[in-house]
Formats: structure tokens, sequence, C-alpha cells
């Protein structure tokens, strides 16, 4: 049974990452733009708890990535938003120390 599922993808390249591979990706899956660095789009799949691997395994196809390049997709997983990345790591945000807040809010799962 197939069916469509709908993800996000925010990329952080830098200025040597291999933008052409990746907008072509984002272009043959029918991305929509949704500001600086992050695209919306829908792919049909055969099996939902795949679908992010299969996801990884087809940017990494089309898409030359260094150690240095985040990508980082979100999902709706039963009912649950996700998030992980695909390539690259979480870095200190450019907000922090901005507040006296000392919480680390680190799950990339929620409602």
């Amino acid at each position: 049974m197939s069916n469509k599922k709908a993800a996000w993808i925010s990329y952080d390249f830098g200025l040597k990452g291999d933008y052409a591979g990746l907008y072509t990706w984002l272009d043959e899956n029918g991305a929509v733009e949704c500001g600086h660095g992050l695209a919306f789009f829908e792919k049909e799949t055969d099996d939902p708890a795949k679908f992010v691997d299969d996801i990884t395994i087809s940017l990494k196809q089309k898409v030359k990535l260094s150690p240095s390049d985040r990508l980082y997709i979100i999902w709706k997983n039963n009912n649950k938003m996700e998030g992980d990345f695909i390539n690259g790591t979480r870095r200190l945000p450019p907000w922090n120390g901005y507040s006296n807040n000392n919480g680390n809010l680190i799950s990339d799962i929620g409602e």
C-alpha cells in the first residue's frame, strides 16, 4: 500500500556545499521554498517506517556531502513531530546566553 508523507528539509552547507545537487533533488521531488535553508516536500512511500531512510539514501545519491554540511529532516510519525540529522550535527545556537534559562531541551520529538 502506497501513501504520501510530508517533510521539511533544513540545509546549511556554507560556501562550498553541493547546492546544485541539493537543488536538483529538491526540484525533482517537487519541493517548495519555505525561507532561507528550508524546503517542504511530499513523497510517496511504500513503507512509512522507512520514509526517512529512503529520503536519506536518495539525497546521498544526489548530493555530495562533507562532514561540515548539515541536512535536517522534520516529519510526522505516529501523530508526533520528529526531527533528525541526515548529515551533520547540532551546533551551539547563536541565541545561546540571551536569557537566564539554563534548560537544555535536546529532544527532537513532540506533539
